[in-house]
């Protein structure tokens, strides 16, 4: 076994081993507290009918990662069905370990279904902010209605966070964030807007992943936006390395898996997921799976996916190099049909799931846009040319899960997206190429995010995408923001939400479009 991969299962293992520790390990009690230790706020996530994650880190300083000490604190916590927690739920004590950045995840069991409640942590005298969650509705039940707001790509040097304040004023049943919740390279240089921006100070360990992770969560409000509401979570590369895939970044570092390893440490420390039962065997911490499904209800299942993890490499890399790029059809690796962006687990994991849902509503949290984006008009299959980061480098792979969604017929499947930080909405077909044959019917619908601060391509660049693609009904690049989508059992409402000015923390908001996709009629249809 090369010596980089022991590596990573070591830290792997080590990571789950830490986790039970934190259950079980007593951990230091205080009377005082001399600075107040909850900087990062609460956050809670991962919502099932009966069950939720809630988390939070012990650090005075957020930009001082050692002001929590070497010692393991127990820390309190309370969940209750009444903000002023008069009516407690349920209590215990959680131990905050330095091995693990002094973060607490508390997997709460026992709850009412599809209820709101109140949570909070105590260390000592001191009380962290409190924070709104809720658990999902039970499996054979039909919710009258889901708001769920979703977005992606914050990077914190481009912008304010006031999108995450409007996120908080929608008071949403559920959050998903698709991505790219901190940046592996900044600060940047933004003094100089005609010269290209070169990021310093690069994550590589794990306590580098931290010092960005606790830099990001100090945001008041991005606090506000985990407190508003659940959230469920996926990764994009960011989290790691720029166009990472699989085991191999664009440098082709021989020691990435290490460096990996250390970035999904620190995506646990500080999102509220749980960790899932391994499989066992020689390969039992090789990954850390992250995709999961998420009912709600009847009306609706969540399949979250992680297209970073598993995928196969980049198709025609530049040579000596990783990562994406932009090709022609000259590059025939593009269409191998062996190719995967999930990996053949995860495709198979997300087949079995859209033939057993039952729910009205199927959507499928993924990170980048799935609609065919060439960027020249395609006139003849052999036409186009396209990034080979995204679902368009994997078109096999993207076709295997079109004839399962057509083969198994889930109800009205829904894609939603982020990573390209642009506006998107489109609709999905098995041939992007045959826009106008009868036997080519849309299949899905797909709504994609832009970005809470991510800089992105001019608009009239943009216009050319749109009208070189003829199932991508809608485009915007100029604006960043959020969407917000109301369920019901006939029909699913989406919005974009722009911001007025992404580098004013008390910027406005306007919906710049509106759409609505009907139950039993997959496409986009345009609300004025």
């Amino acid at each position: 076994m090369p010596h980089h991969r022991r590596t990573f299962l070591a830290l792997s293992a080590r990571l789950l081993t830490l986790a039970a520790l934190a259950s079980a390990f007593p951990g230091r009690t205080l009377g005082r507290t001399r600075t107040y230790p909850f900087s990062l706020g609460v956050a809670s996530g991962s919502p099932r009918a009966n069950r939720v994650v809630l988390w939070t880190r012990i650090l005075p300083d957020p930009l001082d990662s050692s002001s929590a000490g070497m010692q393991a604190y127990a820390v309190q916590w309370e969940i209750a069905e009444d903000e002023a927690f008069t009516r407690i739920a349920a209590q215990g004590r959680a131990t905050a370990l330095p091995e693990l950045a002094h973060s607490v995840h508390v997997d709460v069991s026992g709850l009412r279904a599809d209820r709101w409640y109140w949570y909070r942590f105590m260390l000592g005298d001191a009380v962290s902010p409190v924070g709104r969650t809720r658990t999902a509705p039970a499996l054979d039940a039909m919710p009258a209605s889901l708001r769920l707001a979703f977005a992606s790509c914050q990077h914190w040097e481009f912008g304010e966070y006031g999108a995450h304040r409007h996120i908080a004023a929608e008071a949403p049943d559920l959050v998903a964030f698709l991505g790219d919740y901190i940046y592996e390279r900044g600060p940047y240089d933004l003094t100089h807007p005609a010269t290209p921006r070169h990021g310093t100070n690069v994550c590589v360990t794990l306590a580098d992943y931290r010092a960005r992770y606790a830099q990001y969560k100090s945001d008041p409000h991005l606090q506000a936006s985990h407190c508003a509401a659940p959230w469920i979570v996926t990764w994009d590369d960011h989290e790691v390395a720029n166009d990472y895939g699989n085991d191999r970044d664009e440098l082709l570092d021989p020691n990435f898996l290490a460096r990996r390893a250390g970035a999904y440490q620190a995506f646990y420390e500080h999102m509220p997921v749980r960790l899932p039962a391994l499989p066992d065997g020689p390969q039992r911490f090789a990954h850390m799976r992250i995709y999961d499904r998420y009912d709600w209800g009847r009306l609706a299942q969540f399949h979250v996916l992680d297209d970073r993890q598993y995928r196969s490499y980049h198709a025609c890399p530049r040579p000596g190099r990783g990562g994406a790029t932009s090709v022609t059809s000259h590059c025939a690796e593009r269409l191998d049909p062996a190719r995967t962006l999930l990996g053949f687990e995860q495709e198979t994991w997300l087949d079995y799931g859209l033939a057993s849902s039952r729910a009205q509503w199927n959507f499928l949290a993924q990170q980048t846009l799935m609609a065919q984006a060439s960027q020249v008009p395609v006139l003849h299959p052999d036409d186009g040319r396209f990034w080979t980061d995204g679902w368009d480098g994997y078109p096999a792979a993207r076709q295997r899960l079109f004839d399962s969604i057509v083969r198994h017929h889930p109800g009205n499947p829904v894609v939603l997206s982020g990573d390209v930080h642009s506006f998107y909405a489109a609709d999905l077909k098995r041939d992007f190429n045959q826009p106008a044959s009868p036997a080519n019917p849309v299949i899905a619908t797909e709504f994609c995010g832009t970005s809470i601060t991510s800089s992105s391509r001019p608009q009239s660049r943009t216009d050319q995408y749109v009208a070189q693609n003829p199932h991508i009904k809608f485009g915007r690049s100029d604006c960043r923001g959020f969407a917000v989508m109301e369920v019901t059992p006939g029909r699913t409402k989406v919005r974009f939400q722009a911001l007025d000015d992404v580098h004013k923390a008390d910027s406005g908001v306007t919906t710049i479009a509106r759409f609505v996709v009907e139950d039993g009629r997959p496409g986009i249809a345009r609300v004025d």
